[in-house]
């Protein structure tokens, strides 16, 4: 890869993870700070909305320092991209496309870079490549994946209860 590609990863990697820990510390002190996100966890039928609103803080504000990093990218795209899934289903889907309309534009592009990364792998500048711990194309968005779609399912396996409309 060149030294123009190796930056451009870089400079997606450090914007996607500044992406994730901005919005992770929003969720914990922003605006509502955790009782405001638990609450509108609620509204989107997660149960334990309080225990919801703190894995998110975690899972956005880890995998977006581990992308910063370069460390484990396989796994912190994984994150991004079921963080990104919930969001999408739970709170996206139903507006239609446009962002501003409140629709899933946004966690889509998100979502499509974790799997991209996973396949180019964090680039030349990143602990994992400096550890040898690289894991890049078919395989690395194959983990992408298959991790994040796991997760996500798991998580609305245990915690999502919609409503029923009558």
């Amino acid at each position: 890869m060149s030294d123009a590609s190796d930056a451009a990863l870089l400079a997606v990697r450090l914007l996607v993870g500044v992406v994730m820990v901005a919005h992770g510390w929003n969720h914990w002190r922003g605006g509502g700070g955790i009782k405001g996100t638990a609450g509108w966890f609620a509204g989107l039928g997660l149960t334990r909305p309080r225990l919801q609103a703190w894995l998110s803080v975690v899972t956005e504000i880890g995998a977006g320092v581990l992308l910063v990093l370069g460390l484990l990218t396989s796994l912190a795209c994984a994150a991004v991209l079921s963080v990104m899934l919930v969001a999408g289903l739970l709170a996206h889907r139903t507006h239609g496309f446009f962002v501003f309309k409140e629709g899933y534009e946004y966690v889509l592009v998100l979502g499509v870079l974790a799997v991209a990364f996973g396949a180019w792998g964090p680039g030349e500048y990143a602990v994992d490549t400096a550890a040898g711990l690289e894991v890049t194309g078919w395989a690395g968005a194959g983990v992408v994946l298959g991790v994040g779609v796991v997760a996500t399912a798991g998580l609305l396996a245990v915690f999502w209860r919609p409503r029923r409309t009558t």
